[in-house]
């Protein structure tokens, strides 16, 4: 087996599995470096920077199989462990950043930003469309929404003023991490985008002021802001739905009591509590990684 691959004459071999301390013994004499029980993930991504190509027995390698665009392959230490490095590839298809951190909490922390700074540049790569964060984009919707629910009479007109009450959650939940005063901040929001001319203006991360998002260059990716709308309603339609299943058996009534259905009456932080934490916890736990300052 060592024989099969080393009459390619390669430099390193890499293995997911283990070696026996004679095949190691056998590689070393030759002059050939052997890592063992590596993960899939990573020597798929070892393979793609190297150019090789991963055989699952040695008697099926061939010349083309050998990875030639690795450059150098050397071990370091750091803190108290040992870790390999192939460097200087020709073309490589895959990279690994090496993080570090003065404690674990730390350091996976560092890792969900990382993550979530490489998703979010993923999603501009592949859709490069651009709204406005800070909440701008929420606001706008329920300005719409608002309006649209004006000019319609009877009963329909309540999905739209529940739906622009929920969007109002992301807005006002940016405000109070800041600490500035919710109710003067969303009212200050929402006159401003009352007018449609003002459909730039959200709330700065940094300093709680209402800014133009566009001059501050606070932007959101289209496509996860998009999901993030169809994912909250199709869910809150779902939770209506079996609400109604369950309380759709009928009650005997006494007589004289068949009213008509009053509007039911929603708070902005009352009863439309249930709806708000749906839409808030679905747009900040979205796949996407919405990002606001």
């Amino acid at each position: 087996m060592c024989m099969q691959i080393l009459r390619f004459k390669p430099d390193l071999v890499i293995t997911e599995k283990g070696l026996s301390d004679l095949a190691c013994h056998y590689l070393s004499k030759a002059g050939v470096s052997a890592i063992r029980r590596l993960r899939k993930t990573d020597n798929n991504r070892i393979a793609k920077a190297c150019g090789a190509v991963i055989v699952n027995r040695p008697d099926e390698l061939q010349e083309s199989d050998v990875g030639t665009g690795a450059g150098l392959f050397e071990v370091k230490k750091i803190g108290d462990e040992f870790f390999s490095f192939v460097v200087d590839c020709k073309d490589p298809k895959a990279c690994t950043v090496l993080l570090r951190g003065a404690s674990k909490d730390l350091l996976n922390e560092v890792e969900r930003n990382l993550q979530d700074a490489m998703s979010v540049a993923r999603n501009i790569l592949k859709n490069p469309k651009l709204v406005p964060g800070g909440g701008a984009t929420e606001l706008t919707v329920s300005a719409t929404l608002k309006q649209k629910s004006s000019a319609i009479e009877g009963i329909e007109k309540w999905p739209y003023e529940a739906a622009a009450i929920a969007f109002e959650a992301i807005p006002r939940t940016l405000a109070q991490n800041c600490g500035v005063n919710v109710i003067r901040t969303m009212t200050a929001l929402q006159g401003k985008h009352a007018n449609v001319d003002n459909a730039w203006a959200g709330i700065d991360g940094n300093t709680g002021e209402i800014t133009d998002m566009k001059e501050r260059k606070i932007w959101d990716a289209y496509n996860v802001k998009a999901q993030t709308f169809k994912t909250a309603i199709e869910a809150a339609c779902m939770l209506l739905r079996i609400d109604d299943i369950v309380s759709g058996i009928k009650k005997k009534q006494a007589p004289g009591a068949g009213q008509a259905p009053s509007k039911p009456q929603i708070e902005t932080e009352g009863d439309a509590d249930g709806v708000i934490l749906l839409l808030v916890s679905l747009l900040f736990s979205s796949s996407g990684g919405i990002s606001y300052y």
